[in-house]
């Protein structure tokens, strides 16, 4: 039966891809990549020459039914993201319902991710929690604010670092100065860096220091003491 397996690389170290992962690499006939410039060296680093082929965002409407008979060609396919678990704000969720739909056996490995860093190391409570991905841009954007800001569990985001600072001021807006926030910055990158403290707290310490790099922001939950947020 042929099998697509959804293989999660490293968002920072390589040491972090999974020695599983990387026997997957090696033995898929072929590898659906984000950007095949960025897997490519992924590759490079730890000696796979598999064949790469182009899977992303701009492509993978058209893409997914000639890429489904592909894997029934052949006996196994994986597919990754530029860094982390595909599907996760990352193309590959339309192909995994299509293998679904087409009987292909479809295996996802564990492995890098940047939500389960971030909501472990911000230090709220992490029993339970929710994952937004990124807010829209425009339409929806105060609807959504409005709901995270009665949600009873830690809320987890994907923010640009272009877009933090305006981000943080809306959480002043919609939530409260005083909700307890942590930004997370560049996960298991040479420069991790982990900022906790109330919003206006992090409002004022990044519009004097610009962000760079990757950006998880986790929003403590809503509790009596800011019941009025």
């Amino acid at each position: 039966m042929s099998t697509l397996y959804v293989v999660p690389t490293p968002i920072g170290n390589l040491e972090d891809i999974t020695l599983r992962a990387l026997r997957v690499l090696k033995e898929a006939d072929f590898i659906l990549a984000e950007d095949t410039r960025t897997t490519g060296q992924l590759l490079k680093h730890y000696e796979i020459s598999n064949q790469l082929i182009s899977h992303h965002i701009h492509n993978e409407h058209k893409s997914v039914e000639r890429i489904v008979d592909q894997i029934k060609a052949s006996k196994s396919a994986a597919i990754v993201s530029d860094a982390g678990t595909p599907s996760i704000s990352d193309p590959g969720f339309l192909l995994v319902r299509a293998c679904i739909e087409n009987d292909i056996n479809v295996v996802c490995l564990p492995g890098a991710s940047a939500i389960i860093p971030a909501i472990v190391g911000c230090g709220f409570p992490c029993d339970s929690f929710i994952f937004e991905g990124f807010l829209p841009h425009k339409k929806g954007r105060q609807t959504k604010w409005k709901a995270i800001a009665e949600e009873s569990r830690s809320v987890i985001l994907y923010e640009s670092p272009h877009r933090l600072v305006k981000a943080l001021k809306e959480m002043i807006e919609f939530l409260a100065p005083d909700r307890q926030v942590c930004v997370a910055r560049e996960i298991s990158k040479m420069y991790e860096t982990f900022h906790r403290g109330t919003a206006q707290e992090l409002l004022t310490y990044f519009e004097e220091t610009p962000p760079k790099g990757e950006i998880v922001i986790v929003i403590s939950a809503k509790t009596k003491a800011n019941k009025n947020d």
